[in-house]
């Protein structure tokens, strides 16, 4: 594997470049919180900014784009459909919201944000699959978005899409951290082309105290987010944290001066233990 840095990219299965590491923005309230956060991002060097409709701050994410002095086109956009404007006429509609609110003519990835249209927290599956990925395929060749994909998808959900999609998904975003280590998924995205994100990827903080992660921090000198962060780009993940904190958003970029070792990669597997903290999209019809 060759050195990762700061500026390091990916090559989407389109040819599209998509920086290693995100900011999240879930959760974060809309207007002056956002807006800050999204700065003190880019102003750290964070260069790939992962929003969503169902985040409903897409409009302070668009404001500190422009107000940070960086590039449009340096900046790598995402932002995902959500479920109940799944359907072919309604995604169609919902990409022209986003753009609006965000304030940009294109999104440089939009993601399916879950495999049904229903509520995924209740396991409500409503299957609009095929439909809205026939939409997304019609946004990708309007240059709306520069590349689709879709997110929490398990490997039953991509195999289906073989059946519909023209054009194959170029990322699958998913809850990926040492608890919930999807290997087989992983894998799967690897042999398919498909670029693998991590959502969640601190474990929304839960298990940065835990033993094997301290230890492991200890002799890097780095924080348990680093170590967590750093094990996710090792398996070639595009980790996406998200943090509001000036200093923890700086902190959780600074990743590229140090590398676990094959040992330390595997305790850190050996630590799964089917931890879903999203919704489980397994049973997801």
């Amino acid at each position: 594997m060759e050195k990762l840095t700061i500026n390091s990219k990916i090559i989407l299965n389109n040819k599209t470049k998509i920086p290693v590491i995100g900011f999240g923005v879930f959760r974060i309230p809309e207007g002056e919180e956002v807006v800050n956060a999204v700065k003190w991002a880019l102003e750290a060097g964070y260069r790939h900014i992962d929003a969503a409709m169902i985040y409903k701050n897409e409009e302070g994410v668009g404001k500190a784009i422009r107000e940070s002095g960086v590039p449009r086109e340096e900046i790598f956009v995402t932002t995902k459909l959500w479920n109940t404007d799944q359907g072919y006429d309604s995604a169609l509609k919902a990409i022209d919201v986003s753009l609006k609110k965000l304030g940009l003519s294109y999104v440089d990835l939009y993601l399916v944000h879950w495999p049904t249209a229903g509520d995924a927290s209740k396991g409500e599956s409503i299957n609009k699959r095929g439909e809205t990925w026939r939409a997304m395929e019609e946004i990708y060749r309007s240059g709306k978005a520069r590349a689709i994909g879709v997110s929490n998808y398990t490997i039953t959900h991509l195999e289906e899409m073989r059946k519909y999609a023209q054009v194959p998904p170029a990322v699958n975003q998913v809850e990926f951290h040492p608890f919930l280590y999807q290997e087989e998924l992983l894998n799967y995205c690897k042999k398919n082309g498909i670029a693998f994100e991590a959502h969640s990827p601190l474990v929304h903080g839960e298990k940065l105290d835990n033993e094997v992660i301290s230890s492991i921090a200890k002799k890097h000198a780095k924080s348990g987010a680093q170590v967590l962060l750093r094990w996710s780009l090792q398996h070639g993940c595009i980790p996406i944290p998200k943090s509001t904190h000036k200093e923890r958003i700086k902190e959780n970029i600074r990743v590229f001066d140090f590398e676990l070792s094959g040992e330390e990669m595997k305790q850190l597997n050996k630590l799964n233990q089917n931890l879903h903290l999203r919704s489980d999209p397994t049973n997801l019809k």
